[in-house]
């Protein structure tokens, strides 16, 4: 019985941090983040009716983010929130395997477009009811996304595949808020798919010649700290 009452009267007594938190029409923050970035290519018909690239392959690559964070209130559950971040990383590389090379080139080869990312997501947040000091959230948006070294002069160095400087995609995930007494720390899953075709295509050049579309997809893990 000692024991029962012991423990009703310490969680009696959990400390609610920052409880007027949710009634404040805005907040920012800071976001720090990795993501792993992929490419979804689609073959064009050039690529079944010669042979002269028997494999055409998109990889996948990693990448830190770093960005800002400003959150507007709706509602008690709605929020919407824009997030601008600079990626750095996430290169695009290709992976080739050609039937009749030309003197002096190799069979495999790997074309590499290096990338960095200066994204603009706009996201609306559904928020659960908080419990004592923790909360999940799920979120959906839009993005717009600028890549600057994607047609740098140095970037298409030893390959002649180039993409276009301008993404738009949707995005959707879940995420944790952590109440203590001077920020919140929220941990985020979130999942990213281009809608735009990037692919510049050349039907003159091989390397290029063999897709037809080529869109992004990204998975963020990121951390936000709210103030």
């Amino acid at each position: 019985m000692f024991i029962f009452f012991a423990g009703k009267n310490c969680l009696a007594q959990t400390e609610i941090y920052r409880s007027e938190h949710d009634d404040v029409p805005y907040y920012f923050g800071a976001t720090f983040g990795y993501n792993s970035s992929s490419l979804k290519a689609t073959k064009s018909s050039k690529f079944i009716q010669d042979d002269s690239v028997l494999v055409a392959l998109p990889g996948s690559s990693g990448g830190v983010s770093i960005g800002l964070l400003a959150t507007g209130r709706l509602s008690d559950h709605w929020q919407v929130c824009f997030n601008p971040q600079v990626i750095i990383g996430s290169a695009r590389y290709f992976t080739y395997t050609l039937k009749n090379p030309a003197p002096g080139e190799p069979v495999n080869q790997t074309k590499v477009l290096p990338a960095m990312i200066v994204s603009f997501p706009l996201h609306f947040k559904f928020n659960s009811d908080r419990i004592d000091n923790f909360r999940v959230y799920l979120l959906g948006g839009i993005k717009y996304d600028i890549h600057f070294a994607s047609n740098a002069s140095d970037a298409n160095t030893g390959t002649d595949i180039k993409f276009k400087a301008h993404d738009f995609g949707i995005e959707g995930g879940i995420g944790f808020n952590f109440f203590f007494p001077y920020f919140t720390l929220s941990p985020e899953l979130k999942f990213s798919n281009g809608l735009t075709d990037l692919l510049q295509r050349d039907p003159t050049v091989k390397y290029s010649s063999v897709f037809d579309k080529i869109q992004t997809r990204m998975i963020m893990f990121s951390l936000h700290f709210e103030y």
